[in-house]
């Protein structure tokens, strides 16, 4: 990891009407356009949808990082988010995002480790501490 502070830029370029152009350095730009739930087309990546997948996107990276440092060996994890957008004290805003997240591991693995692992990943997700919304994980561990 590089040290600290770390900046990330984003550029959003818009006229007065259709689509959003999301770009930053070094990746394929992205069109975002409101959700079908704001009146928009619900066919591009909202902010609301964009918010829950960092939320997913995170869990999952920071889940690697938890695995390979406690040495658990795992075949896959499915990981959705369900961000809750809410009317709270007058203000329009996620109040909860619950994560399911569904590990397959190998035969032999030991399932509280594994449990503890994914619930580590929950707690150190930085993209969901940063959040104030409240946060639940229902985990699953399969081995097969």
């Amino acid at each position: 990891m590089q040290n600290l502070p770390h900046i990330y830029l984003v550029e959003a370029v818009a006229r007065a009407e259709g689509n959003i152009s999301l770009a930053t350095p070094n990746v394929m730009p992205l069109e975002s356009a409101p959700p079908a739930e704001f009146g928009g087309p619900g066919t591009f990546w909202s902010p609301e949808t964009l918010l829950t997948a960092a939320v997913a996107d995170c869990f999952v990276l920071t889940f690697r990082a938890v695995a390979r440092a406690s040495a658990l060996r795992w075949l896959g994890l499915k990981c959705e988010v369900e961000g809750k957008l809410e009317r709270k004290d007058g203000i329009l805003r996620f109040t909860e995002f619950v994560i399911h997240a569904r590990l397959t591991a190998e035969p032999g693995t030991n399932e509280e480790k594994a449990r503890a692992a994914l619930e580590k990943a929950e707690k150190t997700c930085l993209v969901s501490n940063s959040l104030s919304a409240a946060r639940r994980l229902d985990a699953q561990v399969i081995v097969s």
